[in-house]
Formats: structure tokens, sequence, C-alpha cells
């Protein structure tokens, strides 16, 4: 059989497309493309409106829609934002954390937020090989006085997953002790995060802003 594509046809088919594309509960509305005994093609909407004699040579036509959108996975219950981190910690001590510098080593630090600046020990930051080559001198202002210190630039600091960089660390010894760790981490670092204590389940959360 010879299929001829009548002009009429398709001009019809496009108008009845995009009438079925504008009226609510169109979606439901199936077109069919038949041929009639004349071999032209002709379009309808739903198979009652196919001729009897023609149905068998009915055939739907796709409809020429978007792939639905993929529905965005949710995140398991309590698992933080990318590029947070957690740290565990004893409730009623102060919150120490192993704080990984330029993604090698790490240092002991205590969480303190009423310090305007990271302070590591000498010690701590030379067994790192941190360099000192463009270190700047300066003085820290404290409680018990002032003390000479410089300030060396580390390209990141991490704590349990939450990272920032570059920053200056103060290169000084806190006088803590082996017990109280390398040094104090300070705003400088903790202010680019949300902090969140949990002082039930001992835990604190660094989420970024």
């Amino acid at each position: 059989m010879r299929i001829r594509f009548d002009r009429r046809a398709l001009i019809a088919l496009a108008f009845l497309l995009a009438a079925l594309l504008g009226r609510p509960g169109s979606a439901a509305a199936q077109i069919y493309r038949w041929v009639d005994d004349q071999g032209q093609v002709h379009y309808s909407q739903g198979m009652d409106s196919v001729p009897q004699r023609s149905r068998s040579r009915a055939a739907a036509v796709a409809e020429d829609r978007p792939a639905p959108a993929p529905e965005p996975v949710p995140a398991p219950a309590g698992t933080p934002p990318e590029g947070s981190g957690q740290v565990k910690f004893t409730p009623g001590q102060p919150i120490m954390v192993a704080a990984r510098v330029n993604g090698s080593g790490s240092v002991r630090l205590m969480l303190d937020t009423g310090a305007a600046r990271t302070v590591i020990s000498p010690t701590a930051l030379n067994a790192l090989g941190v360099s000192y080559e463009d270190s700047q001198r300066g003085t820290l202002k404290g409680v018990t006085g002032d003390a000479d210190v410089e300030a060396v630039k580390v390209d990141s600091i991490e704590v349990g997953g939450a990272k920032h960089g570059p920053l200056l660390v103060i290169s000084h010894d806190a006088g803590f002790g082996s017990e109280r760790g390398d040094g104090l981490l300070g705003r400088d670092f903790l202010d680019f995060f949300t902090l969140t204590i949990d002082n039930t389940a001992g835990l604190l959360t660094l989420t970024p802003k």
C-alpha cells in the first residue's frame, strides 16, 4: 500500500495537538494515525473517532513530552550539609578538636570563641613543616600582658571535615601544657561556620555560612 502524507491532514494534526496541549485534562486524550482506503493519512483523537474499517490500521502517536525531572533525593536524617564538620566532645569539658593543617598532620586545639585569632605553638608548627619564610612579627595582647609573636600563613585548617584557608595563625606557646593541646582555634576560622553544640550528645557541628 502506498502511503501519501496529505498536507491538509498534517496541518489539521498540528492544530489538534496545539488544542490538546492547551486544554486542561487533555493528557489522557490519545491521538491515532490511520490510513483510509485511498491510502491517505489521517489523525484522530481517540479510537472512537477512527472509522471502524480503518481501526486495524490505526496506530497511537507518541506524544513529544519532556522527560520528568528526577525528584531530589533527600539527605539521610542527621546528615550535615556538604562542607560541614562534626566533632565529639566530653560535656562539661573544654572542647578539644583535631585540626588538620595544610592537609597533612594534625594539632590538638581548644575551641575558643573569645579568641580573635587561631594560636598554635611553634613546636607543633615546626613538626608540621610549616614555613616561617614570609612570617609577620607582631604583638599579642592578652590578660597576662603583651607577647612578641609571629603570624604564619597556612594554606588550610580542617576540623572534622569543615575546611577553611588560607589564613594567618599566631605562632605562640599558649602555655597550656600537653593536656590542653597545641593552642587555640579562634574566630578567624570559626566565623566562617555556624556552630551547633549539642551538650546532650556531646557533638559539635560546624556548618558553612
